[in-house]
C-alpha cells in the first residue's frame, strides 16, 4: 500500500484564477508621464533621435508664436511612417525595452515621442508621409482629462493645412508639433516673452551641437545629418577638439563583452598656451574645463552623459583637460542602465573594472601639460626661480637661492648682506598668495600668465648672466639662457635677448 501526499501548491494550481483587467486611469496616468524629468533641450533631443533612426538627412527645429501662443516643431526628411506604424508610435509604451532592435536604433522604451512631448506641451500633433500617403494623429491632454479615456484624435485635412511648418514637410518625412506649451515660464506674451523663448532655444541649440556632434560632423561610413534651428545650421561642438594637432590622442582601449565591444578613446586637450583664446573658450564650453573633464558615453554615436569620472577619480584642476570617449552599442542599454530620457548611465562591473585600470594612465597624461611647462629638459633644479618642497606632507614654494642670477648677487654681498637677502627671499616665498593664485588660474589662466615678453627686463637680467661669464659670445649666452628661468618661458625671444644684452 502506497501513501500519497499533495504539495501545498498543487491544489491551488488546479483552481481557476479570476482575472480582472485594470487599465491605468487615463487622466492621471498621462499627467504622471509629464514629470519623468525632461528638460526642454533633452526633450527636443529625444525627438531628433527618432529622426536620425528614420534615416533623415535633414532635421529642422523651428519655433515661433501663433495667436500669442508659442509652438515648437521638429521636421525631418526621413522615411516617414505608415498609418499603422504611426498609430503604434503614438501608443504609450509601444515597445518592450528588452526587444532586439536595429543596431542603429536610438530608442529603447517606446516612450520617447510621448513622454518628451508631454513634458513640454499639452497638445502633440504628428504628421507623417510615406509613399505619397499622409497620416495624422494627435494627443490632446485637455481632451484626455475631460473624457478620462485614451482617445487619439485625428485632425481634419483642413486643420492640417494651416499647421506651423507643414509646408516644410516633403513627400517623405515627419513633422512633430508641440502646441499649448505650458512648461516654459514666460513674463507675458509680448517682446519679453519672445526673448525668453529665444533664450531657451539657444540652450537647445547648444545641447544639440554637443549631443549630436558626431552626426553633424559626419563619420566614416555614416551619412552626415544637417540639423538647423530656425533655418540656422547647427555648428557641431567636438568636446575632444580632435582636429587640433596639439591634442594628445591616447591608444584606444577595447573591452569585449558578451553583448558587444566597448571602445574607449582618451584625449588630452591642448594647454591654453597652444591654442587661440577663442578656441580655448569654445572647447571649455559653458560649464568650463573643470566640469567637463571625465568620461563621455556615446550610445550609437549619440552622447548620453558627459563630464563625470563615475567616482573612479576626483575632478581636479590638473586633470581638467582629460576627456575619454566611450562607445557602447544599444545591446548594452540594460547593462548601463540607460534611462528613458537618455541622460543617465552607469557602467557595468566588467567595464568599470577596466575603466579603473586605465583612468590613472589617462590622468597622468592629462597632468603633463601643466607640470612640464616652462623649464626645458636640459635645465637643472638650480635653474628654476621657484622650488617646490615637500616636508611632512606639507607643500611649500620657495624662491631658489641657487638660481644663477640670485647666486651672482649673493656673491657680491658680504655676510650681513647675504643674510638680509636670504631673509627677503624667505619672506617672499612665505607670502606667496597660493589660494588667490589657484582661484585666478582656475578661472582664467590667460589673465595670470603675461601675454607678451617683457624684453627690457629680460635683457637687464641677461646682462647679469653675461657679466658673470666673461668672454661669452652670443651663441653661448643664448644656449645658457635657454636653460634658465624666466628666459626658458620665452624660447622664441632668447636669441634676441642675448644679442641685446651683449650689445649694451
Amino acid at each position: 500500500m502506497h501513501s500519497s501526499s499533495r504539495r501545498p501548491g498543487d491544489q491551488a494550481a488546479t483552481q481557476t484564477v479570476d482575472e480582472e483587467e485594470l487599465p491605468p486611469k487615463a487622466s492621471a496616468m498621462i499627467e504622471a508621464m509629464r514629470d519623468i524629468g525632461y528638460s526642454l533641450e533633452s526633450a527636443v533631443a529625444d525627438i531628433i533621435d527618432n529622426s536620425i533612426t528614420a534615416r533623415a538627412s535633414n532635421v529642422d527645429v523651428r519655433f515661433g508664436w501663433r495667436n500669442d501662443h508659442p509652438w515648437i516643431a521638429i521636421v525631418d526628411d526621413g522615411f516617414g511612417m505608415s498609418p499603422e506604424v504611426l498609430r503604434e508610435a503614438m501608443r504609450p509604451g509601444t515597445r518592450n525595452p528588452l526587444e532586439t532592435r536595429s543596431k542603429d536604433d536610438l530608442g529603447r522604451f517606446g516612450l520617447g515621442l510621448k513622454t518628451a512631448s508631454f513634458s513640454q506641451c499639452r497638445r502633440l500633433t504628428v504628421v507623417t508621409r510615406q509613399g505619397g500617403f499622409e497620416s495624422v494623429a494627435r494627443w490632446d491632454l485637455d481632451h484626455v482629462a475631460l473624457t478620462d479615456r485614451w482617445t487619439l484624435l485625428r485632425p481634419s485635412g483642413t486643420e492640417v493645412q494651416v499647421l506651423p511648418c507643414i509646408d516644410m514637410l516633403g513627400p517623405s518625412g515627419t513633422l512633430v508639433l508641440w502646441e499649448s506649451i505650458d512648461r516654459i515660464e514666460f513674463d507675458g506674451r509680448d517682446e519679453r516673452g519672445h526673448q525668453q523663448l529665444n533664450e531657451q532655444m539657444a540652450v537647445v541649440t547648444e545641447h544639440i551641437a554637443r549631443v549630436f556632434h558626431r552626426f553633424i560632423e559626419g563619420e566614416r561610413a555614416v551619412p552626415r545629418v544637417m540639423i538647423r534651428v530656425n533655418l540656422a545650421e547647427v555648428v557641431p561642438f567636438d568636446p575632444f577638439n580632435a582636429r587640433n594637432p596639439a591634442t594628445q590622442v591616447l591608444q584606444e582601449e577595447r573591452v569585449a563583452t558578451k553583448t558587444g565591444d566597448v571602445l574607449m578613446q582618451a584625449y588630452v586637450l591642448p594647454h591654453h598656451s597652444k591654442v587661440s583664446p577663442t578656441e580655448y573658450q569654445r572647447v571649455a564650453g559653458t560649464e568650463g574645463y573643470l566640469r567637463n573633464q571625465g568620461f563621455y558615453v556615446y550610445r550609437n554615436r549619440r552622447l548620453i552623459i558627459w563630464g563625470t569620472w563615475f567616482r573612479l577619480a576626483p575632478q581636479e584642476e590638473l586633470t581638467k583637460l582629460a576627456r575619454v570617449r566611450i562607445d557602447i552599442p544599444n545591446t548594452q542599454d540594460h547593462l548601463w542602465a540607460i534611462d528613458v530620457r537618455k541622460s543617465r548611465a552607469r557602467p557595468p562591473a566588467a567595464v568599470r573594472a577596466r575603466m579603473r585600470q586605465i583612468v590613472e594612465r589617462i590622468r597622468s597624461s592629462a597632468k603633463r601639460p601643466y607640470t612640464h611647462r616652462g623649464v626645458p629638459i636640459q635645465a637643472g633644479a638650480a635653474d628654476a626661480v621657484w622650488q617646490r618642497r615637500v616636508f611632512n606632507e606639507q607643500v611649500k614654494y620657495e624662491l631658489n637661492p641657487e638660481h644663477p642670477i640670485v647666486a651672482n648677487l649673493r656673491a657680491d654681498l658680504d655676510a650681513t648682506g647675504r643674510t638680509r637677502l636670504d631673509a627677503i627671499l624667505r619672506m617672499a616665498g612665505d607670502a606667496f598668495p597660493a589660494a588667490v593664485f589657484f582661484s585666478d588660474y582656475a578661472t582664467n589662466p590667460r589673465a595670470v600668465e603675461p601675454a607678451t615678453c617683457d624684453l627690457p627686463a629680460l635683457v637687464a637680467l641677461a646682462q647679469i648672466i653675461a657679466t658673470s661669464n666673461p668672454g661669452i659670445d652670443q651663441t653661448g649666452l643664448t644656449e645658457l639662457l635657454r636653460t634658465i628661468e624666466p628666459f626658458a618661458s620665452w624660447p622664441r625671444d632668447v636669441e634676441r635677448v642675448a644679442r641685446e644684452a651683449l650689445r649694451e
